[in-house]
């Protein structure tokens, strides 16, 4: 199905018509649905989003940031497929040979009703000289950015030099490790765990990442020592605003923050990655503090390409993790790449408000002009709401853009829509444009709210599924309607059946 289908009505008219309803009769509309949903089953989450709604005033902006795990060990393992048990779905990537792992590293994860982030920190593949030097970094970027660390050895092979090297590092570090000997397929290959006492981390917890023995007794193990709100991505609440400046190696990201800083804080090198950690600096731009975070990635060592990729990706998720917003550096010069619209989505997936920023404007010609709106177009068409700014980082030329694109961002990414405007926009929309008839039935949409902000989420609670394109049309019609331009919106559903009368 096309999504044509559902621009029947007009955004302006739809604009015009909410206008004219005032806030007391929207709120009166509002408790009237809410009234009616009392016909319907309700689950106790249904229940505890509509007691936020008493009070349009009171509302969770910003939930405490969940614990991290990280998942470490030698390719092939087994890392990926215990992530896919613990996750409970099939994620990460799971392949017969090692470094399979690429793209996505951190994963929303839950066990007993405890939320928590999963970092799969497969995604490098080594080269045989320089083994133990590849796991040994990977493993200290790990631990960095986690609570707890998930240390998995093969119990099958045992404790190799490679892991031995990498318990040297986590010795020294003050996170939790704990030990998993897996590939224990059965209660005779048990003995084989307990060899990996010699690796001095404390008990070996035998798991089978394959068939799920013991996972679950693990995780509750995990569960009595991480922390209820991460120790090292707390979101701090007040204070300047925290901006992440990602995009892939050498697009001008130490520059920027040169620029904006004034002086020469990090280091600036043609070559791709000379960036080997996050950079955190004030700055003052157009008058107001502003917190600053370069994640230019890590150095790109000879024979570790795909690897250096990996860990630049470790470090944007842990910036993000930390930032409110992101700005997205693209360098102009070349084309737009499949890495570049990867950052694009690394930021959507963490929820934070975003800036696209065309770094190295003063070298563009027209002809690279005119290619260039083509692949913005064609390639970030599915974030055409974010705030453009042209730049350049090296000269400073159009920085003082960065700074209302930034505000307005933000600003959508804080905002909140009352319950009642929401459910009038709803119905409104809704009138001139119902849902298609889908086998028979018509989705209707009972009530709806804003959950949280930061960003905007909705929840629907309705008669049946909407279909994907209706919820689009719905989130367009919110960013022509309110605006929210700079911000992800995320839309959810509920479908409640009526009560059975007794």
């Amino acid at each position: 199905m096309s999504e044509p289908e559902y621009e029947t009505s007009d955004a302006s008219a739809l604009v015009a018509r909410l206008a004219d309803i005032s806030a007391e009769e929207a709120a009166q509309r509002a408790d009237t649905l809410r009234e009616g949903l009392t016909d319907y089953e309700l689950e106790q989450e249904d229940i505890d989003i509509l007691g936020e709604v008493d009070d349009d005033d009171e509302i969770e902006v910003e939930q405490p940031a969940p614990p991290v795990l990280a998942i470490i060990g030698r390719p092939n393992v087994g890392k990926s497929a215990l992530v896919n048990r613990i996750l409970g779905r099939r994620e990460a990537v799971v392949e017969d040979k090692p470094g399979v792992t690429r793209d996505r590293i951190a994963y929303k994860a839950e066990w007993n009703d405890r939320k928590f982030t999963l970092v799969d920190t497969g995604g490098w593949e080594p080269d045989a000289k320089g083994i133990d030097l590849t796991v040994a970094a990977q493993a200290e970027i790990a631990v960095e950015m986690a609570d707890a660390v998930l240390f998995v050895v093969d119990a099958m092979v045992g404790a190799t030099t490679t892991d031995e090297f990498v318990v040297k590092m986590l010795r020294r570090s003050d996170r939790p490790v704990f030990l998993a000997a897996n590939k224990i397929d059965d209660a005779r290959q048990e003995p084989e765990a307990s060899s990996l006492w010699s690796l001095g981390l404390g008990e070996p917890h035998p798991v089978s990442a394959l068939h799920g023995r013991g996972v679950a007794d693990l995780m509750d193990e995990i569960l009595k020592v991480l922390p209820k709100e991460s120790r090292v991505a707390k979101r701090e609440i007040g204070g300047p605003r925290r901006v992440a400046i990602i995009g892939r190696p050498n697009v001008g990201k130490s520059s920027l923050l040169n620029k904006a800083v004034g002086s020469e804080r990090a280091v600036v090198n043609d070559l791709a990655g000379t960036t080997r950690d996050p950079i955190d600096e004030q700055v003052e731009l157009g008058g107001k503090a502003w917190r600053f975070v370069d994640t230019a990635g890590i150095r790109r060592r000879v024979n570790l390409q795909q690897g250096a990729d990996f860990y630049a990706s470790l470090r944007t998720a842990a910036a993000l993790e930390r930032a409110e917003v992101a700005v997205v550096l693209f360098d102009i010069t070349v084309p737009i790449t499949e890495q570049d619209i990867r950052i694009v989505d690394m930021a959507l997936e963490a929820g934070r408000a975003l800036v696209l920023a065309f770094n190295k404007w003063d070298e563009i010609d027209d002809d690279r002009r005119y290619m260039l709106e083509r692949e913005i177009e064609q390639d970030l068409a599915h974030v055409a709401w974010a705030p453009r700014v042209n730049i350049s980082a090296k000269t400073g030329r159009h920085l003082e853009k960065l700074v209302p694109a930034l505000e307005v961002a933000l600003e959508s990414w804080d905002a909140r829509i009352p319950t009642g405007k929401f459910n009038a926009f709803l119905q409104e929309l809704t009138m001139a444009t119902p849902h298609p008839v889908r086998g028979g039935k018509q989705p209707r949409i009972l009530f709806g709210t804003q959950a949280s902000a930061r960003p905007p989420k909705f929840v629907l609670f309705t008669t049946g599924f909407l279909d994907e394109g209706y919820r689009r049309f719905i989130i367009r019609r919110l960013r022509e309607t309110y605006g929210f331009e700079g911000s992800p919106i995320e839309v959810g559903m509920r479908v409640r059946e009526k009560r059975k009368r007794t």
